[in-house]
C-alpha cells in the first residue's frame, strides 16, 4: 500500500484524516437534552427505570439501549492489508474507515477497538468480556492462523455474531462470483477443478464456503509461497491448511493448473504466468484478487484467453470483489433478528442473494441512476457493483430469514415484508447519493473547463477528477502560477498530460474568442474593446466562450465574483435552453435525515405560478438522475388552503399548471414544511394527498424563503450541499458559490458530465 500511494494522495489523506477535526468518526445524542426533565429521563433518577427492566428481561437492552445496533471492529493490527503488523495503533485509521462503510451503507454505528495483545488466550479474554456492550463483533486484520483460533473460540462462547470480514466477507463474494461463472458456463460446483494461489485466512474460508456450497476438497488444489499443499508436508503447514492437502506429486502452480476451471489468487501481482492461464479448462474463472497488483492482469489475461471470466479486487476492472458488497447487509440482517451467530446458512443465503441480485434485470431506478447503461448479466457483470443501491434490499432479508430459519434469530421478524420494505427508507439516505452520477461519469468522460483554474480548491478537485476518471479538465490560468501552486500543494498533476490550460495573457484562440463574442454579444451594448478586454481578463467569459465553441462540453465558475454577475455571463454567451424562460438553481441538501432538493435557492426572486410550475417540472428531470423518484412539494406558509394569501395562492396555482403539464408527477401543494416532510403530520390536514411519504424536493414560493431554508440547512444540519445546480443554460453550466470546497466542486463536476452526456 505505500509503495503504491502517490504523493500528493498521501498529503491528501493526511489533511482528510487532520480536518476540520481529527479521525473519520463522532458520537452523536439520539434523544433531546434540553431541560432539567430530559436529564432526568436520560440519567439520574429516570435511567434507574431502563436498568431494572433489563435486569428482569436481558432482552429489553435491544429496546431501551443503543446495543442491538452497535458493532465493535476489533483489531491488533497484525496483518492490516498492503501493511503488515503495523500495531494495533497504527491501524487505528483503517478501523475507524471500516466503521464509517459500516454506518454509510447500513446504519450501524461502530466503536473501534484496537487491542494492544498478540497472545490468543488474552485476546479471546478481551473480546469475549465485550459481549454485554454489543451486539456484534467484527473481527479485522489479525493475522492467519491465530485469527481461525480467536474467531473459532469467540463464536463458541459469545451468544453474538462474531464474524470475522477478512475471511468471510471475501468468501461471500467469490461464493457469488463462482455461482454466476459456473451457471454461464454450464458446469456444476461439484465437479469443477479449483487451483488457489495463497492459503491465508481469506483463501481458506473461500475454499471452506465453495465446499459448504458443493465443491469436492478433493477437488481442490492450494499453493502457498512453499508451493503445493501437500500429504506429508511440515514447512508452514496449520490444521486449517492441512485440510486441503492432497496425495499428488505436484509441487509448485505449474503443476496443478492444468485443466483448472477456477482460479482463486489471493497472493501476489504476477504469480498467474500467461502460459499457465493457456492450460486452464475452457471457459474458465479467473479471480486475480491480490491488490494492488492481481495476479494476472485482466488484459493479460483476455488477449491469452478471450473466453476466461475475470474478478479482481479492484475498482478500475469490472466484477469487482470488494468486501463492501456484503459486510454490513449482513450484519443489518443479522442484528435485526437478534441473531446469536451467523452461521453457514446465513453465509449461504448472502451468496444466493448477490448471485441473484446480478442475474436480475436492472430496475428502471438502478438503470436511470447508472446513466441507463446498467451492464447486463454477463461474464463482465457476475457480480453487482458495490454502489447497487440494491444490496441492502436483497442481502439483509436474505440472511435475516436464514437466522429464523435456523434458529439462531432471538427476535424473529413478524412481517419479513415489512421488514423489507423498511430497508427501502434508507437506500438514499446513506450520503452516497452522488455515486450514480460518479459511475455515470465515469462511463464516459466529457471535458470540463474551470474558470478559476489557479484556485487551490480547484487545482485539489481536479486531481480528483483525473483519479476518478469522470472528466478531462480545463483550466483557465496563467501557466506560471498554476504550476507553481500544484508543487506547492504537492499535486502530481502535470499540463497538458493531465490537465489542459487556457492561459488568458496568451492563447492562439484569442481572436477568435473576441470573435464570436462580438457576434454572439455585438448587439447587447459589447463593444470591440471591451470585448478584447472582457476575454483577457474574465475567466466566466472565456469559459463561456470554449463551450460556446465546443472547446469544452461543461464549464464550472462561480469561486470569484458575484453569483449574478457569472449568471448574466452565462445568459449572453450560452444562451437558454428551447422553452426555458430564465435561470433557476436547484441545491441539493445531503443531512443526516436524507437528501433533499431545494428550489430556486439563487435565481429568482419572486416567480410567477407558471415559473414556478416550469421549476418544479425542469427538477424532477434533474433529481430522476440521482435515482429517484421526484416526490415534489410546493411549500409555503399556508396548508392547502388554511391562508388565504396571495403567497399561498400562487402555489395553489402553480400546482393546476404543472398537473396539466405532467399529470404522472407526485405532486402536492401548497404546504407547510413539517407537512411535505412528515407523512403523519400530512396525514391529519389533508388524509387523501397526493404525495406519499416524504417529500424530497421541496419548492420554495419566492428567493428569500429558498435561500434561507438552504443556508439554514447547511449551517443547522450540517448539510452537504451540492450546488447550485443550474436548471435552464442551453448547455451544461454551472456557478457555484465562493464557500465551494474541493469535494463540492468534484460533486459539480459529475453533476455537469452527466448532462453533457444528455446532450443538454
Amino acid at each position: 500500500m505505500t509503495k503504491s500511494i502517490s504523493e500528493d494522495l498521501k498529503s491528501g489523506a493526511l489533511v482528510y484524516h487532520r480536518y476540520p477535526r481529527p479521525g473519520k468518526l463522532e458520537i452523536q445524542p439520539t434523544k433531546p437534552l434540553g431541560n432539567q426533565r430530559d436529564l432526568a429521563l436520560a440519567y439520574s433518577p429516570g435511567v434507574a427505570a431502563a436498568c431494572e427492566a433489563i435486569v428482569e428481561d436481558p432482552g429489553e437492552a435491544a429496546t431501551l439501549t443503543s446495543r442491538q445496533n452497535l458493532v465493535a471492529v476489533v483489531s491488533n493490527g497484525t496483518a492490516v492489508l498492503g501493511l503488515g503488523n503495523i500495531g494495533p495503533l497504527a491501524s487505528k485509521p483503517v478501523m475507524e474507515g471500516k466503521a464509517v462503510l459500516f454506518k454509510k451503507f447500513a446504519g450501524i454505528d461502530v466503536f473501534d477497538i484496537e487491542v494492544a495483545q498478540t497472545d490468543v488466550d488474552a485476546l479471546v479474554e478481551t473480546v469475549a468480556a465485550l459481549e454485554p456492550t454489543f451486539g456484534g463483533i467484527n473481527l479485522e486484520d489479525i493475522k492467519a492462523p491465530e485469527c481461525f483460533e480467536v474467531e473459532e473460540r469467540l463464536k463458541a462462547r459469545m451468544g453474538i455474531p462474531v464474524f470475522h470480514d477478512d475471511q468471510h466477507g471475501t468468501a461471500i463474494i467469490v461464493g457469488a462470483a463462482v455461482t454466476n461463472a459456473l451457471a454461464l458456463s454450464g458446469k456444476k460446483i461439484e465437479e469443477i477443478r479449483i487451483v488457489a494461489s495463497g492459503a491465508g485466512a481469506a483463501a481458506l474460508a473461500c475454499l471452506n464456503l465453495l465446499v459448504s456450497l458443493g465443491a469436492k476438497r478433493e477437488n481442490i488444489f492450494v499453493t502457498d509461497i512453499e508451493g503445493v499443499v501437500y500429504e506429508g508436508r511440515e514447512a508452514l503447514m496449520d490444521r486449517w491448511k492441512a485440510v486441503y492437502a492432497q496425495k499428488t506429486q505436484a509441487r509448485t502452480l505449474a503443476e496443478v493448473i492444468e485443466g483448472a476451471d477456477v482460479f482463486l489468487g489471493l497472493s501476489a501481482g504476477g504469480v498467474l504466468k500467461p502460459e499457465y492461464l493457456e492450460r486452464m479448462a475452457r471457459l474458465p474463472l479467473v479471480l486475480a484478487l491480490a491488490n494492488p497488483n492481481p495476479e494476472i492482469m485482466p488484459d493479460v489475461a483476455q488477449a491469452v484467453r478471450p473466453d476466461a471470466m475475470i474478478c479482481t479486487g479492484r475498482s478500475d476492472f469490472p466484477n469487482q470483489v470488494n468486501n463492501v458488497l456484503c459486510f454490513p447487509y449482513i450484519f443489518r440482517g443479522a442484528l435485526d433478528v437478534g441473531a446469536t451467530t451467523i452461521n453457514e446458512e446465513m453465509k449461504a443465503a448472502a451468496v444466493k442473494a448477490i448471485a441473484a441480485l446480478a442475474r436480475e434485470a436492472p430496475s428502471e431506478v438502478v438503470a436511470r441512476a447508472y446513466g441507463g447503461e446498467a451492464r447486463p448479466f454477463g461474464k463482465e457483470s457476475l457480480i453487482p457493483s458495490p454502489f447497487d443501491p440494491r444490496l441492502i434490499l436483497r442481502i439483509a432479508p436474505a440472511v435475516a430469514k436464514a437466522a429464523m430459519d435456523t434458529g439462531v434469530a432471538a427476535r424473529p421478524l413478524v412481517d419479513l415484508k415489512a421488514y423489507e420494505d423498511s430497508l427501502g427508507g434508507f437506500v438514499f439516505r446513506s450520503g452516497f447519493i452522488m455515486k450514480p452520477l460518479f459511475a455515470a461519469a465515469k462511463a464516459a468522460p466529457k471535458r470540463v473547463i474551470y474558470a478559476e483554474g489557479e484556485d487551490e480548491r480547484v487545482l485539489r478537485a481536479a486531481q480528483v477528477v483525473i483519479e476518478e476518471g469522470i472528466a478531462r479538465p480545463i483550466l483557465i490560468g496563467r501557466p506560471a502560477v498554476v504550476q507553481t501552486r500544484l508543487e506547492r500543494f504537492g499535486l502530481s498533476l502535470e499540463i497538458g498530460r493531465d490537465v489542459d490550460l487556457i492561459n488568458p495573457e496568451d492563447d492562439p484562440r484569442y481572436r477568435d474568442y473576441v470573435a464570436t463574442y462580438l457576434e454572439i454579444a455585438g448587439r447587447q451594448g459589447i463593444t470591440p474593446d471591451a470585448a478584447r478586454t472582457l476575454v483577457r481578463t474574465n475567466a466566466t467569459v472565456i469559459a463561456a466562450l470554449a463551450v460556446q465553441r465546443g472547446d469544452a462540453d461543461a464549464l464550472i465558475c462561480g469561486l470569484e465574483g458575484r453569483f449574478q454577475s457569472n449568471l448574466r455571463h452565462l445568459r449572453t454567451i450560452i444562451g437558454m435552453a428551447p422553452g426555458a424562460r430564465d435561470f433557476a438553481a436547484l441545491s441539493l441538501m445531503i443531512t443526516r435525515r436524507g437528501a433533499y432538493f431545494l428550489a430556486d435557492t439563487h435565481v429568482r426572486p419572486d416567480p410567477t405560478a407558471e415559473e414556478i410550475a416550469d421549476v418544479a417540472c425542469a427538477c424532477a428531470s434533474h433529481v430522476a438522475r440521482f435515482g429517484l423518484d421526484p416526490k415534489i412539494a410546493l411549500v409555503s406558509h399556508s396548508d392547502f388552503g388554511s391562508i388565504d394569501s396571495p403567497s399561498a395562492r400562487k402555489m395553489r396555482d402553480a400546482l393546476h399548471l404543472i398537473r396539466e403539464r405532467a399529470p404522472n408527477l407526485e405532486v402536492d401543494g401548497e404546504m407547510q414544511a413539517d407537512t411535505a416532510l412528515l407523512q403523519a403530520t400530512r396525514d391529519r390536514v389533508l388524509p387523501h394527498s397526493r404525495l406519499t411519504g416524504e417529500a424530497n424536493v421541496l419548492i420554495m414560493p419566492n428567493l428569500d424563503a429558498a435561500n434561507i431554508a438552504y443556508q439554514l440547512t447547511k449551517v443547522l444540519a450540517d448539510a452537504l450541499p451540492v450546488g447550485p445546480i443550474l436548471i435552464g443554460p442551453a448547455k451544461p453550466a454551472h456557478v457555484v458559490t465562493p464557500s465551494v470546497t474541493a469535494r463540492g466542486i468534484v460533486n459539480m463536476t459529475a453533476v455537469a458530465v452527466v448532462e453533457a452526456q444528455a446532450g443538454l
